[in-house]
């Protein structure tokens, strides 16, 4: 494998980008490391770009190469659009190269390869190569130069060409020596020219990018017509010659006709600018745009070469600078035009914007003019739409028009409002995972010291009992005396525990064991019988004699379905409903739907788990854009609209007790689980209907409404499965409230919302630290959660999940168990104390809250659920002061994705057999194994049954199953718990450290933290000292190559087709109301009401697009991280 790294002979600048999320979001965020370290300089956009953003990207920085990974499906389509694009705007030259694991196959790298993409590596290539050895081989296809002579450029540069104006650049900054007369002539044009520049200069890490952004935003909305250019320069590494230019991820206003940017690696070291600038400048001026911004790259306090290229130059900084002393050293302090002090949320905040508007005061010897007049801006440009960046935008736009007599004469109203952080954790609460830390700790430790009371009350007992015969009265009156002043020492509820410890230890040995569940006596078999007739306990409790020794177990450990709930929330497994999740998605809704029924088929439960492909994972409608129509329905079901619920989820009673649906969506969590809600109430509509004998009169009506648009009512496409008898199909195309009285359908809802039983994920924290399905800002998809929540609560909707919090993706992404664990629980735990800052009362949300964790076969797996379970419960009745019911931790169990291996796939169910009786042993709540092909295509029926398999033979077949708590007694268990459970405290203390999960969130620390756990498993993977069976050791004769898979999943044209086809029609038959929903929904989200009140309305009439369209105009985009 070759190690030595490739020397460039020319300046390549690469563009890369994932086209979807995952971890290869990860993945090319290691590559793009590797190849600017080999010597290129990386434009990196991260993931979820469309072909058009990378292609013009591609364009602007005149890039040699765009290096992509793109998989989920659709990455045919999604490379050969990228190829047509480039050709189309006469940028044929740029060299796509790829990659995307083994769900791109080998025939289709070779049709790709043959249809003119430069290279697609594949997992043999990686191992066969090694990973510098791909880039080596990357680096060597760009290693060319982009323009080495001019032609004409010069004279389109009046409309504002693209691809004219990166080659000029590129020349000014590769062959200055060889521009010539052109030069000449774009010097004369920039002479001539009115374009203001802006410089913009601060300190590394102040948030310029953003704070550009937050510029161009308000900008293009002030001037619908006018045209911006943007250059921002980012430092070269002296070492490797490469360059992370890296302002472009952290921008969304970019993605316009009517916005240019270019990135300028500096080419020096230690300088803020590249000398090229100068020319860059004159380019864009020549082109005429109305307002030119250069930014510069922060280095140290940042110098004031700026000011030789802007004509208004701004400064930021962060309130974090150190003493006020230090704002004597700042040069630009003494020259700036305006300064923001960005970042505004950070402690001191206030004292430093009233320090530095005295040190400009002092500096510009304004002596004569109030401190609050100064220039000085607090904002918080991560912040949607605040009041800090409205000012300081009006104040530059202000500044140039008095400065060059732009024509830039800003409409953009302000207030006089300053930048203020809208708190998720409010401040004070910032300690709140070192307070359970602690509280939790506390707890073990007085358990130990009531243990050691009870152990010596044991042996005074027991010596009495001893010594009764033997000595006389005096001695047993001083033991006596002796123990009751020892008992004094022992919480009178401990000293119940013992004296009950036979009692309860014999309501397992009897032969049915009766407890009550919400006011209900249920009433459970303690035993099985063997095929030899034994009996097998289902709970087996520990026979100590020691007082010491019971207690401690009860108070750690105790019996299923008791506090700390160690062993299981439930006393026993529910009869008839194993954990047994349904898996599926793929496809248009009915494909998914015949898939449900055929696997649920003969199940006693219907759990239905659903998979959505990467159109509806971020918002968006189908449509007949290649790189979107690629991935209709291609790993995952396309949904993007109530009638496509009501069909999905068609046959199956969502209110009967034995379904429950679980719906793995983030971003757009709120819109799927409006759909999913008013799904459930037509079908419930229909039930009236049909029970009340309305079903003609209702048809009728139907028929009318469609007549009178002179549309066709909607159908399901083709045959109804085996087991579907039509439930929920009746009022497609119309909602309950259109066909039945107000009053019957309020009564329906409310009876509907309150049984409905299921989960939608909705975890934002973990997709922003590590699986990036995330659409909105996060501070706006963490109050839409919040009034998800809010919702529930005034609605009294206590069998569905309103977050399933996932440590899943966080393990999927790389990171080991015990960081998958703390990650997660510190999450759970900063939902629970935004939910009680918005005064929300414990148990009334706990209970909603559900958790969702990866099983690997580390060690540490084995008890991931019983120490999750144990945190949890102490920490909820100790601190939180919530209810058994909001005790109890309940939990799903994934098999993990990360050890499914596109080698030896075979192999793979031996993996999650172990995985699966790892969550069943520790009492799961439920759980989905993961087919054995999922790591190389969407799984087939025969993998799926496979894989559901496993956990039905451990639970139906495996005879240590039929016992429900075969974990609890064993010594490693028990040392495991203990010691996972302090690596937990520990994570929680460094995660304070930070600030709390959202002040960890903001230096990035989960996502570094997660990265570099992956790189140290790939690397003992890569050196084969962690040994897998079939990819690094015991391989086959042929060496085990990437398996292909027997049959490859893909959604028809049929199928896709359809769904552009149906979205149509829905657009049409609502358009006269839409406006008016999308309008109150918007309003709902700036007046501070409940958004998901509003989604529940505007769900029934508008598509997922048009809602998501809607909302990033009021909640804002996520801004990317690198």
């Amino acid at each position: 494998m070759e190690t030595s790294v490739y020397q460039p002979q020319h300046k390549i600048r690469i563009v890369t980008a994932a086209s979807l999320f995952d971890g290869h979001d990860a993945a090319i965020n290691i590559m793009r490391r590797i190849i600017q370290s080999s010597g290129a300089e990386v434009i990196h956009l991260g993931h979820d770009r469309s072909v058009e953003e990378v292609v013009n990207c591609a364009i602007q920085e005149d890039a040699q190469a765009i290096a992509m990974t793109s998989y989920q499906g659709g990455h045919v389509e999604y490379f050969k659009y990228m190829y047509d694009l480039l050709h189309e705007k006469g940028a044929g030259h740029i060299r796509i190269l790829g990659g995307g694991g083994g769900t791109i196959l080998p025939s289709e790298i070779e049709e790709l390869q043959q249809y003119g993409i430069s290279r697609l590596y594949h997992p043999d290539d990686g191992r066969s190569m090694g990973l510098q050895g791909m880039i080596n081989d990357l680096m060597s296809r760009c290693d060319f130069d982009t323009v080495t002579q001019l032609n004409g450029e010069v004279n389109h540069l009046a409309e504002k060409d693209w691809k004219s104006i990166a080659r000029l650049i590129s020349m000014a900054e590769n062959h200055p020596e060889a521009v010539g007369n052109s030069f000449d002539r774009i010097h004369e044009l920039a002479a001539e020219s009115k374009s203001p520049v802006l410089g913009i200069t601060g300190t590394g890490g102040a948030g310029k990018s953003s704070l550009v952004d937050e510029l161009v935003r308000r900008f293009l909305i002030d001037f619908p017509e006018k045209h911006i250019g943007v250059i921002s320069v980012d430092p070269s590494k002296r070492k490797t010659g490469g360059a992370l230019l890296g302002d472009r991820i952290r921008m969304n206003a970019i993605r316009n006709p009517r916005v240019y940017m270019r990135s300028l690696a500096t080419r020096q070291s230690n300088l803020a600018l590249s000398k090229h600038v100068k020319e860059a400048v004159a380019v864009l001026k020549a082109a005429n745009y109305d307002l030119i911004i250069l930014e510069t790259s922060g280095i140290g306090q940042s110098d004031t070469e700026i000011l030789d290229h802007s004509d208004v130059s701004l400064y930021v900084m962060t309130p974090e600078y150190g003493a006020a002393t230090q704002l004597e050293k700042i040069d630009m302090l003494d020259f700036a035009d305006l300064i923001a002090l960005n970042k505004f949320d950070k402690r001191g905040a206030l004292d430093a914007l009233r320090d530095v508007k005295k040190q400009y005061q002092r500096n510009h010897n304004l002596w004569d003019t109030p401190p609050e007049e100064m220039p000085v801006f607090g904002t918080i440009a991560s912040q949607f739409n605040d009041p800090g960046m409205n000012n300081l935008y009006r104040r530059i736009m202000d500044t140039l028009v008095e400065r060059t007599g732009a024509d830039l004469k800003s409409g953009y109203t302000v207030t006089q409002e300053m930048s203020e952080k809208v708190y998720v954790i409010p401040p004070n609460r910032t300690r709140y995972l070192s307070e359970i830390t602690e509280n939790n700790r506390n707890y073990n430790s007085w358990v130990e010291k009531q243990s050691e009371v009870a152990e010596k009350l044991y042996a005074i007992n027991k010596t009495m009992d001893t010594m009764k015969s033997t000595v006389n009265a005096d001695i047993l009156k001083v033991l006596q005396a002796e123990f009751d002043r020892v008992k004094l020492e022992l919480d009178p509820k401990n000293w119940l525990l013992i004296e009950q410890w036979e009692a309860k230890r014999q309501s397992y040995k009897d032969e049915f064991f009766i407890f009550k569940v919400r006011d209900k006596e249920l009433k459970i078999a303690t035993h099985s019988v063997s095929l030899s007739q034994s009996r097998i306990p289902k709970v087996v409790t520990p026979a100590y004699k020691n007082w010491g020794g019971i207690l401690r177990w009860s108070l750690t450990e105790n019996v299923p379905g008791e506090f700390p709930f160690a062993a299981g929330i439930y006393p026993f497994k529910r009869e008839g409903e194993d954990p047994t999740r349904m898996f599926a998605g793929e496809g248009g809704p009915e494909r998914t739907n015949r898939r449900f029924h055929y696997v649920s088929k003969g199940m006693p439960a219907a759990r239905l788990s659903t998979a959505f492909d990467s159109v509806t994972l971020y918002g968006n409608d189908p449509d007949l854009r290649p790189d979107i129509y690629g991935k209709i329905g291609n790993s995952g079901v396309s949904i993007c609209c109530l009638d496509d619920a009501k069909k999905l989820y068609s046959g199956f009673d969502l209110c009967a007790p034995s379904t429950s649906v679980s719906m793995t969506i983030n971003g757009p969590a709120p819109m799927l689980l409006g759909f999913f809600m008013n799904a459930a109430i037509d079908q419930q509509c229909e039930v009236y209907i049909r029970q009340n004998g309305l079903l003609d009169e209702v048809n009728a009506k139907i028929d009318a409404l469609f007549a009178a648009k002179g549309m066709k009512r909607p159908m399901y496409q083709g045959e109804l499965p085996e087991g579907n008898n039509g439930l929920g199909l009746l009022l497609l195309g119309v909602t309950g409230d259109q066909v039945l009285p107000a009053d019957v359908y309020a009564g329906i809802k409310a009876k509907t919302l309150s049984v409905v039983r299921g989960t939608v994920q909705a975890d934002i924290l973990k997709e922003d630290q590590a699986q990036n399905t995330c659409i909105f800002s996060t501070e706006f998809a963490l109050r839409m959660m919040g009034d998800i929540q809010q919702y529930f609560i005034s609605e009294k909707i206590r069998n569905f999940y309103s977050v399933s919090i996932s440590g899943y993706h966080i393990a999927e992404a790389g990171a080991n168990p015990i960081t998958q664990l703390a990650f997660t629980l510190s999450n759970g735990f900063t939902f629970v104390e935004y939910y009680l800052s918005r005064g929300m009362h414990i148990d009334d949300f706990a209970p909603n809250l559900s958790f969702f964790f990866s099983n690997g076969i580390d060690p540490e797996y084995a008890v991931i659920g019983r120490v999750a379970r144990r945190i949890w419960a102490k920490a909820m009745k100790l601190k939180y002061g919530g209810n058994e019911r909001s005790q109890m931790l309940k939990y799903h169990i994934q098999t993990s994705g990360r050890s499914l291996h596109a080698q030896e796939i075979d192999f793979n169910d031996i993996r999650t057999t172990l995985q699966a009786l790892y969550a069943i042993y520790d009492n799961c709540n439920s759980l989905h194994t993961n087919a054995y092909d999922e790591a190389i295509t969407t799984p087939t029926e025969e993998s799926v049954r496979r894989a559901m398999a496993i956990q039905l033979i451990i639970n139906k077949e495996l005879g240590l199953a039929k016992n429900e708590n075969p974990i609890q007694g064993s010594f490693i268990i028990e040392e495991l718990t203990d010691l996972v459970e302090e690596a937990i405290y520990t994570e929680f203390d460094r995660i304070t450290e930070r600030g709390g999960v959202l002040g960890a969130m903001e230096t990035m620390y989960q996502r570094s933290k997660i990265q570099e756990e992956s790189m140290y498993y790939e690397m003992q993977k890569h050196t084969g000292e962690f040994p897998i069976i079939g990819v690094n050791t015991f391989l086959s004769s042929k060496g085990s190559p990437t398996v292909l898979p027997k049959e490859v999943i893909r959604a028809s044209e049929e199928e896709k087709q359809y769904q552009i086809d149906m979205l149509k029609d829905l657009h049409t038959r609502n358009a006269s109301r839409i406006d008016e929903l999308l309008r109150k929904l918007q309003e709902a989200a700036v007046l501070n009401q409940n958004i998901f009140e509003q989604l529940m309305e505007v769900s029934k009439y508008a598509s997922l697009g048009q809602i998501t369209s809607s909302l990033f105009e009021v909640g804002g985009q996520y801004r990317r991280n690198m």
